[in-house]
């Protein structure tokens, strides 16, 4: 079992499933409104390590489907810039077990690294779009 910082749009459906798939596997988790943490540059790029810039934005996002921003053409700081400026561009989850931070949702990652239980959950989790938050 992990403790695990949860940071999420409030709401979202994915992130209920998300939610759902970590309790059903046995972890505690604290859930906290992305949108509305006082993020600072220097801690945001700590959830971002080894990721390309692009992979690092919310792909739904409004200002990213509207084609005003292409993460593909953007540097680390322009990145982490915008993303203080709007947090809705961040990819969402960001989550923290211990000393380790991440960004998004991979099943596989997370079932090597904290574990998801019973096997049943991460099959489910493989068939469900878990970092899309489409309504209904």
């Amino acid at each position: 079992m992990a403790y695990i910082t949860f940071y999420t749009k409030l709401g979202c459906l994915a992130a209920g499933k998300q939610l759902r798939l970590l309790r059903e596997s046995g972890h505690r988790i604290d859930v906290q409104d992305l949108l509305t943490q006082p993020w600072r540059a220097s801690e945001l790029a700590k959830y971002f390590s080894g990721l390309p810039v692009a992979e690092r934005f919310n792909m739904n996002a409004p200002r990213v489907k509207s084609g005003e921003i292409n993460p593909a053409a953007l540097d680390a700081d322009a990145a982490l810039e915008l993303m203080l400026e709007d947090p809705l561009l961040i990819r969402r989850p960001l989550m923290v077990v211990g000393n380790r931070r991440v960004c998004g949702f991979d099943p596989g990652l997370l079932q090597d690294w904290i574990g998801l239980s019973p096997a049943g959950n991460l099959a489910t989790a493989n068939n469900w779009n878990l970092e899309s938050c489409q309504h209904a």
